[in-house]
């Protein structure tokens, strides 16, 4: 930087920077003209540069330039001193590189023309590859900062510098993640998956250049656990996005099966695949893209590693049950866990009402509530014949191995146990209620009526919704139902009728005012 702005004395600076960075609220483009028509941006940056060594001042002047590049008008400045922030990402600083690299996300959002100009810039002054640097060897803030900036630049039409056509580029992700330690290809792997999220396109680009091929190796190198679990991680991020299920299903399953059913692995990376099971194949749409087959194999796995934890209260069965939770939400994967042979589902209802389970019990039971649609559209509740044959039969065998016999008996000794487990219970009837022959074993328990519709049996909101919901669907379903002709059960019904018109939560009757007459004191 030239001498003309080198400041002797930068405490004015410091203490106006300080006052700026610390302003409560946000700043206006006036604020920041006003700022900088005072203390110029070649003199900050000069401070920055040669004042270093000023306690507080690199802090401060970091703080006050990220606020000054998030507006418009200083965004809008960027472009004049990118060989600065080409600089910035060269420096030793981490914090210098921190908001370099947020200078380039600021530039890259406020670039109102996404035309060939602002990705000429990026490649005229190798801020790319310098990003890709911070990325790799930058501490945790910096390489969060750099994708950042590199989801901004994969957002350009013109962005194929991200993705080169030529494999031997030497910024292709593939070539930078086999340069790298352990922690730098998780970051590589990192941005993928960030950028994957983006949009379809881009997830068909990363597809197709066979990006994913990194994770899934990432995943079969069992040398270091703590990798290995990072890239799980990572899958597991990759299973929510929206427009994932169409790439993932098609390689994801296998390996995730081959985890599963690899008794020496560690047992907190079959947990975490088992989860990944659950979130995958709770999709709909993954159905499109996965055969049957394939799907039924998972299960399968899943089915036989419950068979072996059968007797041990682990975080590995909880996990395994929540999987299969996860696969029942949706209409196909509840019909392939109550289908399959032996149904995969006979490990959800008998945890479910082991009142001895614990945690399995509460995980099993929350897992029979998405089975049996409670989190499905009205439409999407009832299965195929089979499916629902199979419920049923489960259903009635659990009970009639237990000491209460009857299906109503289990739910009720549910809705009898602690708060969680009442919650979960609410979850179970509210889904099962559609079924007639649920509808009926619940009204020859009055005790269950009582409890869905006593207002104070619950003290949490999210408690008290439950309930309610509860006994809105036990309403409805019976008022679809040939019951609602029965004379003997109008007594049941006038109760449901005005517990729901009551609403979820406990509302007070008005009382009048009532005077109190008692002796005046006296002075």
């Amino acid at each position: 930087m030239d001498e003309e702005f080198a400041l002797d004395d930068p405490t004015q600076l410091l203490d106006s920077a300080s006052d700026f960075a610390h302003h409560p609220g946000s700043l206006n483009d006036a604020a920041v003209k006003d700022f900088l028509d005072r203390f110029p941006l070649p003199v900050i940056i000069s401070a920055l540069q040669t004042k270093s060594d000023v306690p507080g001042l690199e802090n401060t002047l970091v703080a006050c330039l990220e606020r000054v590049f998030k507006t418009k008008y200083g965004a809008s400045l960027i472009p004049q001193y990118m060989t600065f922030v080409q600089v910035g990402l060269k420096a030793d600083s981490q914090v210098v590189r921190c908001l370099s690299c947020k200078t380039v996300s600021s530039f890259l959002k406020n670039f109102d023309d996404k035309s060939i100009y602002a990705i000429k810039l990026i490649i005229d002054c190798d801020i790319y590859q310098l990003l890709l640097d911070c990325l790799i060897n930058g501490d945790e803030q910096v390489a969060t900062a750099a994708i950042d900036a590199i989801k901004n630049l994969a957002q350009f039409p013109e962005a194929g510098i991200i993705f080169p056509s030529n494999i031997n580029e030497a910024t292709h992700l593939g070539n930078v993640a086999s340069r790298c330690s352990s922690l730098g290809r998780v970051r590589v792997l990192s941005l993928i998956v960030k950028l994957f999220s983006i949009s379809s396109s881009i997830a068909s680009v990363i597809y197709n250049s066979n990006l994913l091929s990194l994770l899934e190796a990432e995943i079969r190198n069992s040398n270091d656990t703590l990798v290995t679990l990072s890239a799980l991680e990572l899958l597991y991020e990759l299973t929510e996005v929206q427009h994932g299920a169409e790439f993932l299903a098609r390689t994801t399953l296998q390996l995730l099966h081959s985890i599963i059913s690899n008794s020496s692995m560690e047992s907190i990376l079959r947990s975490r695949a088992l989860m990944i099971s659950g979130r995958l194949l709770s999709k709909e749409n993954v159905y499109m893209f996965v055969d049957e087959p394939s799907a039924k194999s998972l299960i399968s796995a899943i089915d036989v590693r419950l068979g072996l934890l059968d007797s041990q209260d682990t975080d590995e069965r909880e996990s395994a049950l929540e999987a299969l939770g996860g696969i029942g939400s949706s209409i196909q994967g509840a019909v392939l866990l109550l289908t399959s042979f032996p149904p995969a589902a006979r490990h959800i209802v008998h945890a479910a009402f082991d009142r001895q389970g614990g945690g399995k019990q509460l995980a099993a039971l929350h897992a029979l509530g998405n089975i049996v649609g409670e989190n499905r559209p009205e439409d999407g509740v009832i299965l195929n014949g089979d499916a629902e044959e199979s419920l049923r039969r489960l259903v009635y065998e659990v009970a009639s191995e237990s000491s209460k016999l009857t299906p109503s008996g289990l739910l009720l000794s549910v809705l009898q146990q602690a708060a969680e487990f009442r919650l979960a219970g609410y979850r179970v009837i509210t889904g099962l209620v559609a079924r007639v022959w649920c509808l009926m074993e619940i009204f020859s328990k009055p005790e269950i009526i009582n409890i869905v519709t006593d207002p104070t049996a619950e003290t949490t909101k999210i408690a008290m919704e439950a309930r309610y919901n509860c006994c809105k669907a036990i309403h409805r379903s019976f008022m679809s139902s040939k019951l609602v002709s029965d004379p003997a059960l109008s007594g049941i019904a006038g109760k449901l009728q005005e517990a729901v018109q009551r609403g979820p939560y406990l509302v007070r009757k008005h009382t009048e005012a009532t005077p109190v007459v008692m002796t005046a004191e006296r002075f």
